[in-house]
């Protein structure tokens, strides 16, 4: 089971990663968790300690340069297909059963990047999506960068998700057009922070031919749990029995 989780800024993305994450552990599944959103808080949203000490993979020059064969992480000539099997055993943190791997992002221009840090990183996706046997749940930035067509197209389910705001809702919009750009098929929304049925209205005004697995209620819980840097699962239980209902459908 292959799982990206993707969605603008704000709208819960990471936090409802780690519950799904959470749910699958539960669940007796094997899970391997990984951050490739740049702004990296998975790891803090899972409970686990020490984060500002962990360098992402992206910002590893010197492991970048010897899988790559670059010159520091960069140079004109270097190698497309880097050896990368083995870094989900080296670099993984682990905690309760599950593991985590931090991607970071690559520093780049409005036209992209084809560099020894990009390659490297769409190659261990690859690596993740298409050999690995667990359960992979990456927590995407809205721009789906580290996905290939290839990688895309072994995605079992891209899960956007989106408040009750025009900028979430446009955001989800493009994400949608680059996961068709890129053969993504199986796509499902998961709305969040919806207070009231105005709010879940204004959602499907602006979205009126996609459905939705779930309309996630606003929960002070949560966003307790942000400001403290705790885990959501251990401060809102109640919504972690809600992520698991999912799970059936992740497996269809």
């Amino acid at each position: 089971m292959k799982i990206a989780v993707s969605g603008k800024g704000g709208v819960g993305k990471t936090t409802l990663a780690a519950l799904l994450i959470k749910a699958l552990a539960d669940d007796a599944v094997q899970v391997l968790a990984i951050d490739a959103d740049p702004a990296a808080h998975l790891g803090r949203a899972l409970g686990m300690t020490g984060m500002d000490r962990i360098t992402p993979i992206a910002r590893m020059r010197e492991l970048i340069a010897e899988r790559t064969e670059s010159q520091s992480g960069g140079g004109s000539f270097f190698k497309l297909n880097p050896r990368v099997e083995d870094l989900p055993q080296k670099l993984a943190l682990q905690k309760d059963g599950i593991r985590l791997m931090v991607l970071g992002g690559v520093q780049k221009g409005g036209t992209g990047c084809i560099c020894p840090e990009s390659t490297l990183l769409k190659n261990l996706v690859r690596h993740l999506i298409l050999d690995r046997n667990e359960a992979v749940v990456l927590d995407m930035e809205a721009g789906l960068e580290h996905l290939g067509r290839g990688t895309a197209a072994a995605v079992d389910r891209l899960i956007i998700v989106v408040e009750p705001g025009l900028r979430s809702l446009e955001t989800a919009r493009q994400i949608l057009g680059l996961a068709q750009d890129l053969g993504l098929k199986k796509v499902a929304l998961i709305a969040n922070k919806v207070r009231n049925a105005e709010d879940r209205e204004f959602i499907l005004t602006h979205l009126p031919e996609m459905a939705f697995w779930d309309f996630l209620p606003f929960s002070e819980r949560l966003l307790a749990a942000d400001r403290e840097g705790a885990a959501p699962f251990a401060k809102d239980p109640e919504m972690l029995q809600r992520v698991q209902k999912m799970l059936p459908l992740l497996r269809e």
